[in-house]
């Protein structure tokens, strides 16, 4: 039986007020730990929203899987919408977790392998550096140095095209991590042509309902608009995400703290009834390449439980993003492991997300929010709730 607590609180005078609403549960022994639950996620999240003046957070949280969604604030401040289970999120580059599945997934149906060189998955590539950096070296960031975003001047397919042809490596493939939007994006777009079909078809046809996603979108329809949040830059005009290259492959899922939460579910326990997907989420969650105390999965990074807040700050900080980074090759590579901490950031210019859980513990945590607010202090609440609730008992 699974467990939704949605709650209301009200936050500082500079917040709009917010009524608490009343628990609702389908296990009437459960409301001692779901007084807990309640107790831990706001006063790590209440600072958080004040400090950044962030219009609304809806948080989710899993225990041994009795589940929990807490819904703050607004959706949009224009219209005083309040978040609800129903509201979207953009949750920018934590969309290439999903990208990562979609990548393991056409490798465990045979349509790729990832240690093969990125060209022979796109003629176009052939005879450019791409004939000796790999699948892998693109969905690890060590590609040899491709920058976090394109150029300004690179916007439409002709252009991406010529912009690879002409790159050239600044280090050593497999050397070096530096976090690259085109890297995992090249890493979608050629897993999509493995599979003989577009990109945002797979995803939003195939692999988000079999995911049992039923409110995750690469492009929002045209009736679900109404519950799509604004997100809010420092400017605190409303604002959305752009259209670019490889933006579905790499930051552009909209979701919902229900949706997401149940795909933490299904990263901590496999419980997904068709095998080819399952070992697909469970390929994610081999590490391929240390740097520092991460180690880098498929979209996921990783750290040996227990750790500490000073090493996740540390793996999730702008310096891990924004340089590059000397890493130690895994041979082999690490297999999934139970004691272990696995995250994931994520931002655009009006939203951020983090997601993390644990599957030893059965522990797990999604915060999206509809203002970029800092890495490390979504990094902190997070780790305190878990951290709080990691003896509850089911």
């Amino acid at each position: 039986m699974t467990l939704w607590l949605s709650r209301r609180r009200a936050f500082a005078a500079s917040l709009l007020a917010i009524p608490e609403l009343a628990p609702r549960t389908t296990r009437p022994h459960a409301q001692t730990g779901q007084s807990l639950i309640d107790r831990v996620v706001y006063e790590a999240i209440s600072p958080v929203m004040e400090k950044h003046r962030v219009p609304g957070i809806a948080v989710a949280v899993t225990v041994r899987g009795e589940r929990s969604l807490f819904n703050y604030g607004v959706a949009s401040k224009e219209s005083g919408q309040r978040v609800t289970e129903d509201t979207l999120f953009e949750i920018g580059s934590l969309s290439k977790t999903f990208t990562a599945t979609l990548a393991c997934l056409a490798q465990a149906r045979g349509d790729l392998v990832l240690s093969d060189m990125a060209s022979k998955y796109l003629s176009a590539l052939a005879g450019t550096s791409f004939d000796k950096i790999s699948l892998l070296n693109l969905a690890t960031y060590t590609a040899g140095g491709l920058p976090l975003q394109f150029p300004d001047n690179v916007i439409d397919w002709d252009q991406m095209i010529a912009y690879f042809k002409r790159w050239r490596p600044i280090y050593a493939p497999g050397t070096r991590r530096l976090y690259s939007n085109p890297s995992m994006g090249l890493v979608g777009y050629l897993a999509a042509r493995s599979m003989r079909a577009p990109f945002d078809d797979l995803m939003e046809r195939q692999l988000f309902p079999a995911l049992g996603l039923t409110r995750t979108y690469l492009k929002v329809p045209r009736d679900r608009m109404g519950t799509y949040a604004f997100g809010y830059a420092k400017d605190d005009k409303p604002i959305r995400v752009s259209p670019g290259i490889f933006d579905s492959e790499a930051y552009g899922v909209k979701t919902t703290a229900i949706d997401m939460i149940r795909f933490v579910e299904a990263n901590i326990n496999g419980a997904i009834p068709e095998v080819t997907l399952r070992r697909a989420i469970a390929a994610t969650h081999t590490g391929y390449f240390k740097v520092g105390d991460m180690t880098q999965g498929l979209g996921w990074e990783m750290y040996a439980w227990p750790t500490t807040l000073d090493r996740l700050l540390a793996g999730n900080s702008s310096k891990m993003i924004l340089e590059s980074q000397a890493v130690s090759r895994l041979a082999p590579p690490l297999p999934p492991q139970k004691s272990t901490l696995i995250n994931k950031t994520g931002s655009t210019n009006g939203f951020a997300a983090y997601a993390a859980f644990n599957p030893k513990k059965r522990l797990g945590i999604v915060i999206l929010a509809n203002r970029n607010f800092s890495i490390t202090d979504r990094v902190t609440a997070a780790y305190k709730i878990l951290t709080s609730l990691s003896d509850v008992e089911k």
